[in-house]
């Protein structure tokens, strides 16, 4: 069974990874919450992480690359690097894993989902989710629920891009 791209790369990396890279997620939000001026700037320093996905697309770009290139000026034989690391890629597209996983993992390489988490729970913290309004029923007919369902969707919408 193929997992979902949300479990992928925590189901093939050790339990020990996964609860150190959980742990620290909620060191920083604790600290964070203590210190809410701090929060600005470690949502400005999330949008500039590379998650796990990124920096396996550069490391396998820049090996294939390199295998094109020693290929055509040293040896043929070098075009099976090229080979391998789009294998590799491949099957890190299809199951969640291949041999850079563990390694990325263990220099605290993070998966999207995970950064993401970091980032909504920031946003909660920050008040962000508390000015969206509640859903209110309306007894005034159709328009009026509609007007209020778009302006909750708006509030929700500016939240999220916060």
């Amino acid at each position: 069974m193929i997992p979902t791209t949300r479990q992928r790369v925590p189901v093939h990396t050790s339990k020990a990874v996964n609860r150190r890279i959980r742990q620290q997620l909620e060191q920083t939000v604790r600290h964070l919450a203590a210190h809410p001026d701090a929060i600005e700037r470690r949502l400005r320093e999330l949008d500039a992480e590379w998650d796990i996905e990124r920096a396996i697309e550069a490391n396998a770009a820049a090996l294939a690359f390199a295998g094109i290139v020693l290929g055509a000026a040293v040896d043929k034989r070098w075009l099976a690097l090229s080979a391998l690391v789009t294998g590799f890629l491949l099957q890190h597209a299809i199951q969640g894993w291949c041999p850079p996983v563990p390694v990325l993992r263990r220099f605290g390489f993070r998966t999207v989902h995970e950064i993401e988490e970091e980032r909504q729970a920031l946003k909660a913290l920050r008040g962000d989710f508390a000015r969206i309004p509640r859903a209110r029923r309306t007894r005034s007919g159709r328009g009026s629920r509609r007007t209020t369902s778009r302006s909750q969707a708006k509030a929700a919408v500016r939240a999220a891009r916060a």
